[in-house]
């Protein structure tokens, strides 16, 4: 979540139409009991309300990270770099073979192939290590308890959330997660929860947060439900002709493979293009940089969170679990990303130099950009506060 390419359809939606915390938090208690109420109407029990709510407060950081605007776009090079590096490939491995009767499982019974489910597992919470901190119930009773245009939406989310807890799927002291609401190992917002999570280990529980065969199964149900075709490709990288118009790519704008043959367009190694049904083609960098055919099963990847970006990391990254190659073609910049290890690397060095930047941990937030930027200004560079591989350099160099 930390990186500000990716916005959640829970992100998007709430972004805007907040009014100043101070009174909502002054009626937050009769909210809650009015909350309460609609939760006994809609079959919750007193006892389970109390028990999700005692405690709880208006939480301020919940308003401001809601309203926080992005003051920094992250490059797409930077973007891919962060989620599909060679560490994340390795850690990603490892919990394939530790989980792989889970993974075997959920692939068998919804017919979803097991590197994608691990690849929207990484991408998610780096397989099961991330997964938010933020109390679920505290988090959606101030979005639902503030005056925001949103509000209602917020509220089915609380009520969603206080059915799991009802049922006993999961504890309230486990359901933490992001600022919106989003929870568990494979990140799911409490109503899709609802909708299409599933018990995989049979003990008669839906937590995806502390069963990895649950989550990966109802990753995999997710997946099935937006209409992946298992044994589809979800496509594949390609070199597009001089010329190619810009007009012509995106993921809706799917046409017979003949066609884009026909155009000129062909894999990246310069073999022909291959596959039945529509393609779509994406250039995320414009047609200077990285092309890709993507299919049906792409938009299936991308309904997980709507973003190309995204769809197009748990695509690489599933491609790169299967020991295929990552992206070929360059991206179109001098100053190459960053991975993870170097970026604790960048963070380190600035450490050193007196900079406080937290824990060196690979995520590059805002106190990590404004060291970067001292650096630029005492080189007399342009102030980006990107981490790329110059700044890098010249740390090394001292």
């Amino acid at each position: 979540m930390t990186l500000r390419l990716r916005l959640t359809a829970a992100t998007l939606l709430c972004l805007g139409g907040f009014a100043l915390p101070g009174a909502a938090r002054a009626d937050f208690r009769s909210c809650l009991a009015g909350l309460g109420q609609e939760a006994a109407g809609r079959g919750i029990s007193p006892a389970a309300f109390q028990a999700a709510t005692a405690g709880i407060v208006y939480d301020d950081k919940v308003i401001e990270l809601s309203q926080a605007q992005p003051e920094f776009k992250t490059p797409i090079w930077d973007y891919m770099a962060a989620l599909v590096d060679d560490e994340r490939v390795e850690d990603g491995r490892a919990a394939m073979r530790q989980h792989a009767a889970a993974l075997a499982e959920a692939e068998a019974r919804f017919h979803v192939d097991r590197y994608t489910i691990a690849a929207v597992w990484g991408v998610e919470s780096n397989f099961g290590k991330n997964l938010g901190k933020m109390p679920l119930i505290q988090s959606l009773a101030t979005l639902a308890c503030s005056p925001n245009r949103r509000a209602g939406y917020f509220r089915g989310e609380l009520m969603a959330t206080l059915k799991i807890i009802d049922r006993g799927d999961i504890a309230p002291d486990r359901l933490t997660g992001s600022w919106a609401g989003a929870f568990g190992q494979t990140q799911f917002m409490p109503s899709t929860y609802q909708r299409l999570a599933v018990d995989l280990d049979g003990d008669g529980r839906r937590d995806v947060v502390d069963s990895v065969a649950d989550a990966v199964g109802s990753t995999a149900n997710f997946l099935r439900a937006a209409k992946w075709q298992n044994g589809l490709p979800w496509g594949y990288e390609v070199r597009l002709p001089r010329g190619f118009s810009v007009a012509a790519a995106g993921r809706k704008n799917k046409r017979p493979i003949a066609h884009w043959a026909s155009l000129g367009v062909a894999r990246v190694d310069g073999r022909p293009l291959s596959g039945e049904g529509p393609a779509g083609i994406i250039a995320p960098a414009g047609v200077d940089g990285p092309a890709f055919l993507v299919t049906r099963n792409f938009d299936a990847i991308y309904s997980y969170n709507a973003a190309e970006s995204y769809g197009l990391a748990i695509a690489v990254l599933s491609d790169r679990l299967r020991g295929r190659a990552g992206i070929q073609t360059a991206w179109p910049t001098d100053d190459p990303p960053l991975s993870r290890a170097e970026r604790r690397t960048l963070q380190s060095a600035l450490a050193s130099r007196g900079y406080d930047v937290g824990e060196p941990d690979g995520r590059v937030g805002a106190k990590t950009r404004d060291a970067i930027k001292d650096i630029e200004r005492q080189l007399g560079w342009p102030q980006t506060g990107r981490p790329g591989a110059k700044v890098l350099e010249a740390l090394r160099r001292g």
